[in-house]
């Protein structure tokens, strides 16, 4: 397997002191897109120091839902994680890095497919991880990572995917809520997801799907508004507990609309407990040319390294079709 991997991002002045990993390999909705742009914003404008984990094939370069992210041990000091992955089945010498951040409680940010961020074959049931399986029955750690952590495994789409567009609304009991701070017409690409609440979650804002792909469409009438962004906490070892903000969208065309990017960013600074630094008017621009492909199944940008992203200048995505870049 391929080790060339971490993207790291120096945060710029003044510090804050805080440390990210950002992590990025699902197969649909171009996280190896979101995660580097939002990486940049707090690293530029927010002071966090971030490191980038993709999946990769073998030959080094970023693949959509590849099941090899190396560098996963930057997770040992880290002080939040922000995970955007489906169906890994990442091998143990790279899973107990994971594995060990979870025991310590540490903040998860988890967006989209995350709730479905593991998934292991038939033949890995003796894997020391497996527990992590977005389907897993043991009584341990019911529902895997998606259930214990983000607080929902799978459920299913809601509405028409890649036709139907979604309208994000704030819960006006929760306005007040550090994450909401300066949240405003959130509308996001991806479609709706099903939510099945549970007594633990802290529901911030409302899905509704919409009957076109455009922010001014009309409110799918057969299907009333879900539950989209959350809080809840989680246990780890020895009575643990962390901040969990998790988010059903996230795809690479829905943070180019401000009030979604705004509170995405919101949740990753609630989720360290520091949310007293949160601000309304927080420069939430992009660095570099932000230009994302439209999210769809391996549809990711073929033949790009991480190092393609480098700096703060360099575009992502590095190119706009499945060919790979010119040498």
């Amino acid at each position: 397997m391929a080790h060339a991997n971490p993207l790291v991002y120096s945060a710029a002045e003044p510090a804050n002191g805080k440390k990210l990993v950002l992590i990025a390999s699902d197969h649909e909705y171009r996280a190896e897109e979101t995660i580097p742009a939002l990486a940049r914003i707090l690293a530029k404008h927010h002071g966090f120091e971030t490191t980038v984990l993709f999946g990769l094939n073998a030959e080094g370069e970023i693949e959509a839902g590849a099941s090899n992210v190396p560098g996963l041990e930057a997770l040992a000091d880290a002080d939040g994680l922000v995970i955007f992955t489906r169906f890994l089945a990442l091998p143990p010498e790279q899973m107990k890095h994971i594995d060990a951040y979870l025991n310590r409680a540490g903040p998860v940010v988890g967006l989209r497919t995350s709730t479905h961020g593991f998934n292991y074959p038939k033949d890995r049931t003796d894997d020391p991880f497996y527990k992590y399986h977005f389907r897993y029955e043991g009584e341990d750690y019911r529902g895997g990572f998606g259930h214990q952590v983000l607080g929902q495994s799978w459920v299913g789409h809601y509405g028409k995917n890649h036709q139907q567009s979604t309208r994000i609304t704030l819960i006006p009991a929760k306005a007040s809520h550090p994450i909401l701070r300066g949240v405003s017409q959130v509308h996001v690409h991806a479609g709706g997801y099903n939510a099945e609440p549970a007594g633990d979650w802290n529901i911030l804002t409302m899905a509704q799907p919409l009957l076109t792909m455009l922010p001014d469409g009309s409110p799918d009438p057969e299907k009333p508004p879900m539950a989209s962004e959350w809080t809840r906490t989680y246990q780890g070892q020895d009575g643990k507990t962390g901040r969990v903000f998790a988010s059903l969208y996230g795809a690479s065309e829905d943070i180019l609309n401000p009030g979604y990017r705004r509170l995405i960013l919101n949740g990753i600074y609630w989720s360290m407990g520091i949310e007293d630094q949160i601000r309304s008017d927080s420069d939430i621009a992009f660095i570099g040319p932000y230009e994302p492909n439209t999210f769809g199944q391996r549809r990711e940008a073929k033949g790009v390294l991480p190092s393609a992203y480098e700096g703060l200048a360099t575009p992502i995505p590095a190119n706009h079709n499945t060919a790979k870049p010119e040498k």
